[in-house]
């Protein structure tokens, strides 16, 4: 008979919860273009950078025009007609416009979801000039 029987099951359970933050981590935005609170000259195509990889099937962009200049109570405009596909390291998303965006000031909000299968979001705006 061993002195402590338990003694492993304890171990390993002490082992799993010495790193929830890297076993349970959540997508978190690094980097996007444009920035926030950038300025930039009509894009034509979006990007969005992500801690960990995506499933990019459970991701969602929702893109809206939040002023127009010369028109002070320009209403909220959802932009429509752009696709959303996954970057080539599997960490981003890439959206591309059918054409430039108009000078405005836009909001941009994302839902992704990693590997945990929890869904994040997050929003951030920009300008065009």
């Amino acid at each position: 008979m061993q002195p402590y029987p338990r003694l492993p099951l304890i171990a390993a359970a002490l082992a799993l919860t010495a790193l929830p933050g890297a076993a349970f981590a959540k997508p978190q935005l690094l980097a996007a273009n444009p920035a926030a609170n950038a300025s930039v000259a009509k894009p034509t195509r979006l990007t969005l950078g992500f801690s960990e990889a995506l499933q990019a099937d459970h991701s969602s962009i929702t893109l809206t025009m939040t002023g127009m200049p010369g028109m002070a109570d320009h209403p909220p405009m959802p932009i429509k007609g752009f696709t959303t596909a996954a970057a080539a390291d599997g960490k981003g998303l890439v959206i591309t416009l059918p054409r430039a965006l108009p000078t405005g000031s836009y909001d941009l909000q994302w839902t992704v979801m990693g590997n945990d299968h929890q869904p994040v979001s997050g929003t951030y705006s920009f300008k065009v000039r």
